[in-house]
């Protein structure tokens, strides 16, 4: 709700700044040429997601997903013990990363609703450190093809969207440790008092 007043506001501000300078044509043609731009972003992002998510669906179908998931279960098992006691968890969790690693969080979101609501049971409305770990893994996943950011930057006519790799690389392999160190710190300084 509070979304809609900022945009309310920044829409009148707009019209009122326009119609005060005199550039109240340039105004409407500025919203109409942002609205065709947002449209072309949208359809071009629509066709490179459907693709990958085409991509998810064929290494599902022909096992090589639950491969990819299986090489993160080991070091998983150590970063969520408990939660690696269920199954359906671990597998939920697993087959998050790999999506994330592929550059899908569009796909690897549901997954990882899945499994917080999982590990989320018996948590009596307090997150377990386990839980904050997992939505740390969620948030700053390491990305191997960023797939989503390639199409936005194929949209906006990168003629090499791939070009980011080794920056994509390291700064998610940051963002993860650095986000896994402080939610142990965290948790921690939280045993502690």
């Amino acid at each position: 709700m509070e979304m809609a007043w900022v945009w309310t506001g920044m829409v009148t501000l707009s019209l009122i700044f326009g119609l005060l300078s005199g550039n109240l044509d340039a105004v409407a043609s500025a919203a109409l040429e942002g609205a065709r731009s947002a449209v072309e972003l949208s359809l071009s992002m629509a066709g490179v997601l459907c693709l990958w998510s085409g991509v998810m669906e064929i290494m599902n179908a022909c096992g090589l997903s639950e491969g990819l998931a299986g090489l993160f279960r080991p070091i998983l098992r150590r970063l969520l013990p408990n939660a690696s006691k269920d199954p359906e968890t671990l597998a939920a969790v697993s087959a998050n990363v790999s999506a994330n690693l592929l550059g899908l969080g569009n796909a690897a979101t549901p997954l990882g609703i899945r499994a917080a609501r999982r590990m989320a049971k018996g948590c009596s409305g307090v997150a377990s450190d386990e839980l904050c770990r997992l939505v740390v893994l969620n948030t700053a996943s390491i990305q191997l093809i960023p797939a989503t950011i390639a199409s936005v930057r194929a949209a906006a006519g990168c003629k090499a969207p791939f070009d980011i790799l080794p920056a994509v690389w390291m700064a998610s392999a940051l963002s993860v440790t650095v986000g896994l160190l402080a939610a142990w710190l965290l948790s921690r300084g939280r045993r502690r008092l």
